[in-house]
């Protein structure tokens, strides 16, 4: 069946965004200047000159101005096992964040539920995403607890997909609203980097210099829509997921008994450069609009054809030479991936939740956005997933 139709059909069966919400900790927040002067004095690595100075270099050419965290000095304090990663410290790690990690998850879902403008309880589905949560019962039903969510909600909980996590999070709630009439989603991604804080021992220094904590929730809705309801914010038109073959080694993580371990290769923002345009025309190809509409830019052709600054662009911000290498590729105008800076400057990477900082940023611009855009996320496989994005009209 085609997508569209001459009444108008197709803009209602497709998924749309109709409140978003963001949250960051309340622990600490990190100026990037001075971040590695911090990070080395708290662990006590001052006696590693030549890391300290390699950090700095790093923080400086990040991007980044500040980023929010919930582990505090106090915490790590009382809890030195977290600073030697040979010393056993899941344990506590998972103890701080079971019920951490939901209550930071409140604060944003509350904000999306009130944009939403219905009660928490008409929600039926809830899908949450971490990598920072390795506990049952899990962080999705403690979630539902601290919202008041119906005992019947259906939760999904998708764990580990690290930066990838909030594109795919969005094309599940987009599935489930689109194939369960009248469901509402709730899509709430929730990240602490305590899961995998240690003292800097050169394997995981970029991590250090580009991760933050944060939280970002979305509620997904079909229609039709409800007395009440916020109306779509962005219409949800397709989405593609795609593995770029034999890059597993490029970009993981690990869970072991002194917590998490990031690897990052040095090649991922080459890789992800590489590979976009492809997976870009692939959700593009084949969307069939309204007789009186006008096609998507990019759809259908093959080819970009020039026409990828025609778009609005949710892109999440990995790190600055991600977004370099997107913008030489796709020969982006360079104010198109504004949004995707904004947010790492003022946040730093924050995993899956930082997508949704990003759609949060682009809708509160104050010039009007183009009709059709483009979300596009990525994470550990290499895994790459795109959605094509329209706003009302």
């Amino acid at each position: 069946m085609a997508m569209g139709s001459s009444d108008g059909a197709a803009a209602r069966r497709h998924a749309a965004m109709l409140g978003i919400g963001t949250a960051n900790p309340t622990g600490i927040l990190v100026p990037q200047d001075v971040f590695a002067d911090n990070l080395f004095r708290v662990t006590n690595s001052d006696h590693l000159p030549e890391l300290k100075e390699k950090l700095k270099r790093i923080c400086e050419k990040s991007g980044i101005e500040k980023r929010h965290f919930h582990l505090t000095e106090e915490t790590l304090a009382a809890h030195p096992e977290l600073l030697d990663r040979e010393l056993p410290s899941l344990d506590t790690r998972v103890d701080m964040t079971v019920d951490a990690v939901p209550k930071l998850a409140q604060c944003a879902a509350a904000k999306a539920i009130a944009e939403w403008g219905r009660p928490a309880a008409d929600i039926t589905h809830l899908v949450f995403g971490t990598y920072s949560a390795c506990q049952a019962p899990t962080a999705d039903l403690r979630l539902a607890a601290l919202l008041g969510l119906r005992p019947m909600v259906s939760r999904t909980m998708l764990s580990l997909h690290g930066c990838y996590g909030g594109g795919r999070a969005l094309s599940l709630a987009k599935e489930l609203a689109e194939n369960n009439r009248g469901a509402r989603v709730l899509v709430a991604c929730s990240e602490m980097t305590l899961v995998c804080f240690g003292a800097p021992d050169g394997g995981n220094i970029v991590g250090h210099a580009l991760f933050g904590d944060g939280e970002g929730a979305v509620v997904v809705g079909a229609g039709p829509f409800l007395d009440g309801e916020q109306g779509p914010i962005f219409e949800m038109v397709s989405a593609t997921q795609t593995t770029i073959p034999r890059t597993e080694h490029a970009l993981g993580m690990r869970v072991s008994g002194g917590g998490i371990d990031f690897h990052l290769a040095i090649q991922v923002p080459t890789l992800v450069g590489q590979s976009v345009e492809p997976c870009l025309l692939d959700a593009f190809r084949g969307i069939i609009v309204d007789d009186d509409d006008a096609p998507p830019p990019c759809s259908g052709n093959g080819n970009g054809n020039g026409r990828w600054n025609d778009l609005f662009w949710a892109v999440h911000p990995g790190g600055r030479p991600i977004l370099d290498n997107i913008d030489k590729v796709l020969m982006l105008e360079p104010e198109k991936l504004a949004a995707s800076r904004h947010v790492l400057r003022e946040y730093g990477n924050m995993s899956g939740a930082t997508i949704v900082f990003v759609l949060d940023e682009l809708r509160r611009g104050r010039s009007p956005l183009p009709e059709w855009g483009a979300l596009l996320a990525f994470g550990p496989g290499i895994t790459i997933e795109a959605m094509v994005l329209r706003c009302p009209r």
